[in-house]
């Protein structure tokens, strides 16, 4: 089941999402009851995890989604709203935290100059970006002007915490999981602010993460995949085409820390909460490591199985 946020005459609110179009929420529960005969309602709101699992209407929502898959050919043919007349918006609205991680591929290590890490040697890197930085699918990120020349690409698969989680063990992890949307951390690579400054040990560092906070770059949607419709978060293909030239092809597969890793270290030392992001890092392929970078007119297609794809235009 697919449940994206969207924007109509009627304002902010939930469908069920597919590559043909959206259907809206409470529409589609009442043409469902229409057939069936059985009274089922979904509420005229906009808060995603009200259809996820771990949401109050969770098993409404399944019925319906079933139902709109198994009957395409007998629904209302106008239940369905195409793409060109919705505007998609970021999944989650107003997250409390967005985390994300750094280096959880070691092809991506490798493309980067450093080396291939083993987990038990190691830990998750975990940084945060600001809600400003969340762009909606189909949206533009404008190049920033105070650094234009580095910026690059990062498809993501991001999971959405459904339920408080604090010292949770991998093994229960995924069932803290409400579900899994796509990210593109848009990166600034060499982001140096005040070329006069003098020289401090740790400027790199902060260089680099400044470089991850510019408004709008942090792309996320079309959609949340409920994580009861994707057993194993480790078998996702992943790919990222600029102007329909793909430039990263891999899977979760190859993470570093599997997601569920990932829900343990962080819930270790803070409470996750509902509605909280953790986007789980980026495969090989990225621009800087062929030293190539967006410009404006790019139409970037971040796409993960089982999920959809997010595009974004940069300007």
């Amino acid at each position: 089941m697919r449940i994206c946020r969207f924007r109509d005459n009627l304002g902010d609110q939930l469908g069920f999402y597919d590559e043909t179009g959206v259907a809206p929420a409470p529409a589609a529960a009442a043409a469902y009851s229409a057939a069936q005969g059985q009274v089922v309602e979904l509420p005229t709101t906009d808060n995603v995890l009200e259809l996820l699992p771990h949401g109050a209407h969770h098993e409404a929502a399944k019925q319906v989604a079933r139902w709109l898959a198994d009957n395409s050919t007998e629904r209302p043919s106008d239940l369905v709203l195409a793409h060109d007349r919705v505007e998609l918006l970021v999944p989650v609205l107003r997250p409390r935290k967005i985390f994300m991680l750094a280096g959880n591929y070691s092809k991506h290590i490798e493309e980067g100059g450093g080396a291939a890490v083993e987990r038990a040697e190691t830990f998750p890197y975990v940084f945060m970006k600001p809600m400003t930085t969340l762009t909606n699918p189909n949206a533009c990120f404008r190049i920033p002007a105070i650094s234009p020349a580095h910026i690059d690409w990062e498809c993501e698969l991001a999971v959405v915490i459904g339920r408080e989680a604090k010292e949770v063990t991998e093994v229960d992890a995924l069932d803290y999981v409400a579900g899994f949307t796509v990210i593109n951390d848009i990166s600034d690579r060499q982001f140096r602010p005040n070329s006069q400054r003098k020289e401090r040990p740790k400027d790199q560092f902060f260089d680099w993460l400044h470089g991850k906070w510019h408004d709008g770059s942090c792309p996320c949607g079309p959609c949340i995949t409920s994580s009861d419709s994707i057993p194993d978060p480790q078998q996702l293909a992943m790919k990222l085409a600029v102007n329909s030239e793909v430039h990263q092809d891999s899977s979760t597969s190859q993470q570093v820390f599997p997601v569920a890793a990932v829900v343990e270290f962080v819930s270790s030392f803070l409470t996750l909460e509902p509605g909280d992001i953790i986007s789980t890092g980026t495969p090989h392929g990225v621009g800087f490591a062929k030293g190539t970078f967006l410009k404006p007119g790019d139409r970037i297609e971040a796409t993960i199985e089982s999920i959809g794809t997010l595009a974004t235009t940069v300007e």
